[in-house]
């Protein structure tokens, strides 16, 4: 099978736009990093704040504890998979080649996310209870 081709790996915007794609990506990983290490910190808060208010009830961080791994987990995965899928774009516009857009990347982050969501919101009616 051969290759596509185009002229359009020759347009200077074309590497600049996967260059902002990729920048773009490396936000979303530091700000999953960022809000993973807040809901890890936030059972501490928790147990702080009832101290302060003479309120019995001890709170544990288990479950915030390891939702916020988690993010800081998917945080670090998705800078290394955006470096990954940067390069190999970048190394086949420079061989003439347009790649093809699969958003695997995309999806996987999307469908994780979602479940993070889902586990968060069983766990705020749970602990309401």
């Amino acid at each position: 099978m051969e290759p596509k081709k185009s002229l359009i790996h020759e347009d200077p915007r074309v590497p600049l736009a996967a260059e902002r794609t990729f920048l773009a990506w490396i936000r979303t990983g530091l700000a999953l990093m960022g809000f993973g290490f807040v809901v890890a910190r936030f059972g501490l808060f928790l147990r702080e704040w009832s101290a302060a208010q003479n309120i019995d009830h001890h709170f544990g961080h288990g479950v915030s504890l390891w939702m916020g791994i988690v993010l800081v987990g998917l945080g670090v995965f998705l800078n290394l998979a955006a470096l990954v899928r940067y390069r190999r774009y970048l190394q086949q516009l420079a061989q003439g080649i347009l790649p093809d857009a699969k958003p695997r990347l995309e999806t996987a982050v999307a469908v994780t996310l979602a479940l993070i969501g889902v586990a968060a919101v069983l766990y705020l009616i749970l602990a309401a209870c």
